[in-house]
């Protein structure tokens, strides 16, 4: 299922995909540069449909970047590089997580689960800047929900990617392998609920919302 959710001088596009509801996020500016966020791309007609997208909008790919590692996020990660050429993009703390996504994927889904992954062409750390044409977006770290949990902030649009730490009302899950509840809540209490209230949020999961919204009533922080 896709919707647009945002246009300004960038566009957001949300693309739902696989069993577990993941949110896809394509970003893209007037000229045709995109970037893929969380591609948990499964199935063969979720990866047309995003493929098809592009094409109509007459898109150039330019990177497919990741909040974190877990398999949901990262199973389109493999078509991304295979179609359009483009590796990785995430935290350096995330690796382990990331080459780990298809043991966590058979866990959580209790059989066996292939999860073929493209190669890492860049490590972030809290600070790097991203750029697409001529949008940046910081990386601000938050760990918690994974080791290597990250943010995508774009200041001059007042939008913010979360992956799994900050969903409307809620907060990523911390009982998986590498998280840690306490530093994931400080993490965005000191780093992220400190942005403008007008900031929109876009999760790994479910509806949007603002840093306004969560700071009045989320009451995990």
């Amino acid at each position: 299922m896709m919707k647009q959710l945002y246009s300004g001088h960038l566009t957001v596009v949300c693309f739902t995909v696989n069993l577990v509801e993941e949110n896809c996020y394509l970003v893209y500016d007037a000229d045709g540069h995109a970037a893929l966020i969380d591609c948990g791309a499964y199935s063969t007609s979720e990866r047309e449909e995003i493929a098809a997208y592009l094409s109509q909008h007459h898109l150039h790919l330019i990177g497919q970047w990741y909040t974190h590692g877990h398999f949901d996020h990262v199973w389109g990660s493999s078509f991304v590089h295979a179609t359009y050429g483009q590796g990785v993009t995430l935290a350096a703390a995330e690796t382990d997580n990331y080459l780990q996504a298809e043991q966590l994927a058979s866990m959580f889904l209790h059989r066996l689960v292939n999860v073929p992954l493209a190669p890492i062409d860049r490590s972030l750390s809290e600070g790097d800047v991203l750029t697409l044409g001529t949008a940046s977006f910081s990386v601000i770290a938050t760990p918690g929900h994974t080791a290597g949990g990250i943010c995508f902030f774009c200041e001059s649009e007042g939008i913010l990617f979360s992956g799994d730490s900050l969903f409307l009302g809620s907060i990523g899950r911390c009982d998986l392998p590498g998280g840690n509840e306490l530093q994931l809540r400080t993490a965005l209490r000191n780093k992220v609920l400190t942005l403008p209230a007008s900031v929109r949020v876009f999760p790994g999961h479910g509806p949007t919302t603002t840093i306004g919204h969560e700071q009045r009533y989320n009451a995990y922080i």
